[in-house]
């Protein structure tokens, strides 16, 4: 079972961003698998003090964890730390020359070359469009995607070698990935130059006999399909980023990510105003002076909702929480009724000299305004 992500860090639930990101790098270093080699505890440790940072270091994560827990954070995809994640978060706060020497004794693995050398090239990052439904959008979904892309080649597994056979260390800079070149100055001592090696590119192992499958790259182009979890409250044109679920990376290296990107069509009823949702119920010009009751369509059932006599165009009204859910925090949005009052049209002569009658009869205080329109704009956009 999970432990609370503040008491993996030690810190208080009131705690600073300076403070936790503090926290992080004091236990970080104790317990980084580089400096403790072979050891899964510590491995395991780390990744869960990783996992913690990286939900109490983002404010909406953060929000949403502190509202709902574990639950808040479902449908929000989660790095996978491997060896080259722990060097990508470590470095951030400590820099790669604290522990060069660690890194060079240690030996690695998980996607990486000999000690202390360049990981294998990550996989691309892919994108994907879903289609939505407005109900769907609104109340979350599990959709299945296709994605297109590089998969790890199934006859070398990935490694781009030849199946029985490995990776070998590299013959120039015998492992290290890296190449040096010393100068003589004269007098004045060395100039010393670094650079990657050419042959194994930094990695400092090669491919003996490449797969001839892949052809040494570990990939292969194919199709599959990648369950979503889409959140309730999503919006047209929001993506969600699955990590680890892009292109297979080459040699063992990295997958990148997959962002879907959310696509709704409108919808015949609501007009969504963030997460708001604005309906416009229609009404005849005798129904707003006589008053009427209509039914009123909602996320959760219909509505009704009575008129009263001398309703004007433009008049709203609000129903608290009736709208959609919100992505990033507690609560829904609201549902706001706006009345537009219909005149009639292709009058006969009969229905004219009714309404000539009729406005005879009315005067200014038959027209008194109670809002103004302005007041109603403001109503509707909650200005």
């Amino acid at each position: 079972m999970k432990r609370d992500y503040y008491d993996v860090l030690g810190v208080s639930r009131d705690a600073g961003p300076t403070e936790i990101k503090k926290a992080f790098r004091k236990e970080a270093r104790a317990c980084h698998p580089d400096v403790n080699p072979d050891d899964p505890e510590c491995e395991a440790r780390f990744k869960e003090l990783a996992e913690a940072y990286e939900v109490l270091n983002d404010a909406d994560t953060r929000a949403a964890y502190d509202r709902y827990g574990f639950d808040g954070l479902r449908g929000r995809p989660m790095t996978d730390f491997d060896h080259a994640s722990f060097q990508d978060l470590f470095s951030v706060f400590f820099g790669g020359s604290m522990f060069d020497s660690a890194l060079r004794n240690a030996g690695a693995g998980g996607g990486w070359g000999a000690a202390g050398a360049a990981p294998a090239p990550r996989g691309d990052d892919v994108e994907v469009e879903v289609e939505l439904t407005f109900a769907e959008s609104v109340f979350g979904a599990a959709k299945d995607v296709v994605v297109e892309g590089d998969v790890p080649c199934e006859t070398c597994g990935g490694s781009g070698a030849a199946p029985g056979t490995g990776r070998d260390q590299c013959p120039q800079c015998k492992g290290s990935g890296r190449m040096r070149e010393v100068s003589s100055l004269g007098g004045f001592g060395q100039f010393i130059r670094t650079s990657t090696c050419s042959v194994c590119r930094g990695r400092g192992t090669i491919v003996a006999e490449p797969c001839t499958s892949c052809r040494g790259t570990g990939r292969a182009r194919d199709t599959r399909t990648v369950k979503v979890e889409v959140p309730a409250g999503i919006a047209h044109g929001q993506r969600l980023r699955l990590g680890g679920e892009g292109g297979a990376g080459a040699q063992g290296g990295r997958a990148g990510d997959l962002y879907v990107r959310v696509v709704v069509p409108p919808d015949e009823r609501f007009v969504r105003d963030g997460d708001d949702l604005v309906y416009r119920q229609d009404i005849t010009m005798v129904d707003a002076a006589l008053g009427t009751t209509v039914q009123v369509p909602a996320l959760d059932g219909d509505i009704e909702l009575k008129l009263p006599a001398g309703t004007q165009p433009g008049e709203v009204k609000i129903y608290r929480g009736r709208g959609v859910p919100r992505l990033q925090g507690y609560g829904r949005g609201d549902l706001k009724v706006v009345v537009t009052v219909q005149v009639p049209r292709h009058l006969t002569d009969e229905q004219r000299d009714v309404l000539e009658q009729f406005a005879a009869l009315t005067g200014e205080k038959n027209y008194e305004a109670d809002q103004s329109f302005l007041d109603k704009v403001r109503a509707v956009f909650g200005a």
